[in-house]
């Protein structure tokens, strides 16, 4: 609102412009007597000038004032303005015509009650702009600064109009009796009854649309506030927080919209909290296996890159669509260093053993998939199904099975075995055949992909080693950048 002048103010003039002549011939004998372009012509000046006026004052005193004195000083200024023009034509008629002060009343009580509608109305339109602003910027105001509950805006609203209602009413009626007075004699009783109701109806058609024009656009604010709060809790049902309600009101919908905004922002803070408590748990888990175990860190790190790898590339898989959103592809980042968790419950013996195990030895050593199943299995019972627990137990407890079921520890088969552990399969395996062991020297890449190649189908999802070969280059630089020898 950088303008002189808004259409919807623009309006409000051109009909104050047409009403305000013939309201005062219906109230006053005295502009009665006049002829129509000496009513006219003062009313049209003073509201040209209060345009001209009122658009220089609007620049001056509201387009640059702070967000929160923006929409009272509309409604200050509306209202001011019109007074100000309907003393200026009660003056003028009173020098140029010599009509008494009753008449100035008559001329300032209908110009007052159009300036009354007209100055809410642009105020609410006010109210709306500033709503867009804020909503724009999130520089929301804070309503507790300067409250006004909507019972009393409702209440000033009702009792103002109800007293400028009476006010014209009573105007019309005495005007009426001096006239029926005057001219009863002449003219018949039902013509004069027809004329006064004439009068009446006059005065209900101007009224009335102003007020249902007010209580429109009080519903147009009350709509998008609603439409911003229902709008904002949806979001935060769907789990995003990075929404909010603007604050642009200092009513009950502003404290609304407050208290809202505080619950999101505690939300927020509460999720990511127990996110990084989350994390944090993973790292500490993960740290405990590592600490036990005689692979290093940077396997860790090399395994769950390649796993998210792997997921990010089979995302739009029709397979794999369903499974595989955003947040469950960081969920698999964020669990896969609990693949081998299992592993705290092997003996030192076993595992720490510098050479290759023995039949008895190995079938020992793979019971840490079953371990780490049961383990985080404990986890999930107590602390309920989640999203994390789910995955790690997957991944911890299935990474071992073959796509032809003759993995452990449960000789799952093709997509009996979780999305998660297949993923996790193929990741491990590749960094077991990279890295060196006491057991056997590190493989190269490509000796790496030829076994994984032949083991599509029977150890690993077919659809998961395509993957593998589209983003290949992808796994040598992961391996490369969190190589042991970086360690």
């Amino acid at each position: 609102m950088t303008k002189y002048t808004t259409p919807r103010s623009l309006i409000h003039y051109l009909l104050a412009g047409i009403i305000v002549p013939i309201y005062g011939i219906q109230v006053c004998p005295f502009i009665e007597s006049l002829r129509p372009i000496q009513v006219i012509v003062p009313v049209v000046v003073a509201l040209s000038l209060q345009l001209m006026l009122g658009g220089i004052l609007r620049r001056a005193l509201i387009d640059s004032a702070p967000l929160e004195k923006q929409t009272r000083r509309t409604f200050t200024l509306e209202i001011v303005l019109f007074v100000t023009s309907a003393l200026g034509l009660a003056v003028f008629n009173t020098v140029a015509h010599g009509f008494p002060l009753t008449s100035g009343l008559k001329v300032f009580v209908g110009i007052f009650a159009l300036g009354f509608f007209a100055a809410i109305d642009l105020a609410l339109e006010r109210e709306r702009h500033v709503g867009k602003i804020i909503e724009q910027s999130k520089q929301y105001l804070d309503p507790q600064k300067i409250y006004f509950p909507l019972s009393q805006k409702v209440a000033f609203f009702a009792t103002i109009s109800v007293v400028m209602l009476i006010a014209i009413f009573m105007l019309l009626v005495i005007k009426d009796l001096d006239w029926i007075v005057e001219v009863g004699k002449t003219i018949p009783l039902h013509d004069a009854r027809i004329s006064i109701i004439k009068e009446f109806m006059f005065v209900l058609a101007i009224i009335l649309p102003h007020t249902l024009n007010v209580i429109s656009s009080y519903s147009k604010n009350l709509n998008l506030f609603l439409a911003h709060q229902t709008g904002a809790l949806t979001n935060v049902a769907d789990g995003k927080l990075d929404v909010g309600v603007p604050v642009s009101t200092f009513d009950e919908f502003g404290i609304m919209a407050k208290h809202t905004n505080t619950m999101i922002a505690q939300l927020k803070n509460y999720i990511n909290e127990i996110s990084l408590t989350r994390d944090v748990t993973i790292l500490s888990l993960a740290s405990l296996a590592e600490a036990r175990d005689n692979e290093t860190g940077q396997h860790i790190l090399r395994t769950q890159r390649y796993v998210r790898a792997l997921a990010l590339q089979l995302k739009p898989h029709p397979s794999f669509a369903d499974v595989l959103n955003d947040e469950t592809i960081d969920l698999l980042y964020k669990s896969a260093p609990l693949h081998d968790i299992g592993k705290v419950g092997i003996p030192d013996n076993i595992l720490l053993k510098p050479g290759k195990h023995t039949d008895e030895e190995f079938e020992l050593m793979k019971t840490h998939a079953q371990i780490g199943g049961d383990a985080l299995k404990v986890a999930e019972n107590k602390l309920g199904t989640t999203s994390f627990l789910r995955l790690a137990r997957e991944i911890a407890e299935t990474h071992h099975e073959k796509w032809n079921g003759s993995g452990y520890p449960n000789g799952l088969r093709g997509n009996e075995i979780p999305v998660s552990g297949r993923l996790m399969a193929v990741a491990d395996v590749y960094d077991a055949l990279i890295s060196k062991r006491v057991y056997k020297p590190a493989f190269t890449h490509e000796k790496a992909m030829e076994i994984i190649r032949e083991g599509a189908g029977s150890h690993f999802d077919p659809d998961i080693v395509t993957a593998l070969n589209d983003i290949e280059e992808e796994f040598k630089e992961i391996a490369k950048a969190f190589s042991d020898a970086h360690n």
